[in-house]
């Protein structure tokens, strides 16, 4: 009977290579970062939007934001599937994210305008993960990021679509 392989201490073996399943999960961990910044200014926006806007705005926002909650979970989750820790503090999530905290307390238009900008920042840092996911063929981590690459560019396409 052959001996069973066992991976080295701290790896484990999900048929790709440990240098390419922690890159994978670096990567995840900058998306990760990117959307918890924008659930917390999207739920900033959703707190302080005025203006005649307000009603639709504010749903919109909330609708955003609660999606962008549950997102959270299962990118988590995936880095903790690939055996990393996922970063969870302000401090982690600052040093990962592209995304910049919202300053002062904008307009409604310019908060419309942020949060576009910056769903396409999230589709950007999928993006950018894919390529390492590809070649290592982690499927599931391809398909979390197709979908969120989906989900961030229709809420983009629909953001800008206030801005007239």
């Amino acid at each position: 009977m052959p001996k069973k392989k066992t991976a080295p201490a701290g790896s484990i073996d999900l048929g790709m290579d440990d240098k390419q399943r922690r890159a994978i999960a670096h990567g995840l961990s900058r998306l990760l970062a990117d959307t918890y910044t924008l659930y917390l200014k999207t739920h900033n926006f959703h707190w302080n939007v005025t203006g005649p806007q307000f009603n639709s705005l504010h749903l919109m926002f909330e609708g955003q934001y609660t999606e962008l909650a549950l997102a959270v979970v299962v990118i988590a989750e995936r880095i903790g599937a690939l055996g990393e820790p996922a970063p969870g503090s302000y401090s982690a999530f600052a040093t990962l994210s592209s995304i910049a905290e919202a300053d002062g307390k904008p307009g409604a238009e310019d908060m419309v305008r942020i949060l576009a900008e910056d769903q396409l920042a999230v589709v950007r840092t999928a993006r950018a993960v894919f390529p390492a996911a590809s070649e290592a063929h982690d499927e599931p981590t391809a398909d979390l990021l197709t979908q969120r690459m989906q989900v961030h560019e229709k809420t983009a396409w629909m953001l800008r679509a206030n801005l007239g």
